[in-house]
């Protein structure tokens, strides 16, 4: 109880310095996962749809998977520095695997009966893509965007190595002055935004899937 009394009282004490810090976790964790689903979604699609392109496009992929994420931030910092920058490009490194292999899994799971179903009923490709295939398909991709979401949330930590601000910064610091009361200022935040965003994907892929 100490503990957590003294990460309450720091909280209240510094509070303009921890709204800023939250905010900007946020903000990392969010813009990572946004781009994240731009970049990864139609590669995933691509890939479904394209044999030729689909083993180079996962290799990768799965190649950036076996990388820790620390490994990854601190690979951008000779490229472009230190900053918020280099710490959302490396989370949207992080962001894209899980969202990309689901979206794969997706569309080449949707069988092809039906779609030539939907053919023989008179519609087109467009039609087939809206109407059959992203509906199918998107519980599984919902589930790889909810890995995701957790992971970002979690490794957002890392970017106060490389001067990126966040919640992580009072981890470090915790860390740095034995003060685990001022680590809890960091964690616990970063624990509850990770268990918040798993019950809400968790609750849009079951909409999703009903």
């Amino acid at each position: 109880m100490n503990l957590i009394s003294g990460a309450l009282l720091y909280i209240q004490k510094n509070q303009a310095e921890f709204e800023l810090a939250l905010c900007t976790h946020l903000e990392l964790s969010g813009l990572a996962l946004l781009f994240g689903l731009l970049i990864s979604i139609p590669l995933g699609i691509i890939s479904a749809k394209n044999n030729k392109l689909s083993g180079f496009i996962m290799g990768t992929v799965n190649s950036l998977r076996v990388i820790p994420s620390l490994a990854i931030l601190i690979i951008m910092m000779p490229i472009l520095g230190t900053g918020f920058t280099p710490a959302l490009i490396a989370l949207i490194i992080l962001s894209s695997p899980p969202i990309l292999i689901n979206t794969y899994l997706a569309f080449r799971g949707v069988e092809s009966q039906v779609i030539e179903s939907a053919r023989g009923m008179g519609m087109d490709k467009r039609q087939i893509f809206f109407r059959i295939e992203l509906p199918l398909a998107m519980p599984l991709m919902l589930s790889g965007v909810r890995t995701a979401a957790v992971e970002v949330i979690s490794s957002a930590t890392l970017a106060a190595f490389i001067g990126g601000g966040g919640l992580g910064t009072f981890i470090i610091n915790g860390l740095g002055l034995y003060n685990f009361s001022l680590l809890l200022v960091g964690a616990v935040p970063v624990a509850l935004l990770a268990i918040c965003s798993e019950i809400l994907f968790g609750l849009i892929e079951r909409l999703a899937t009903k």
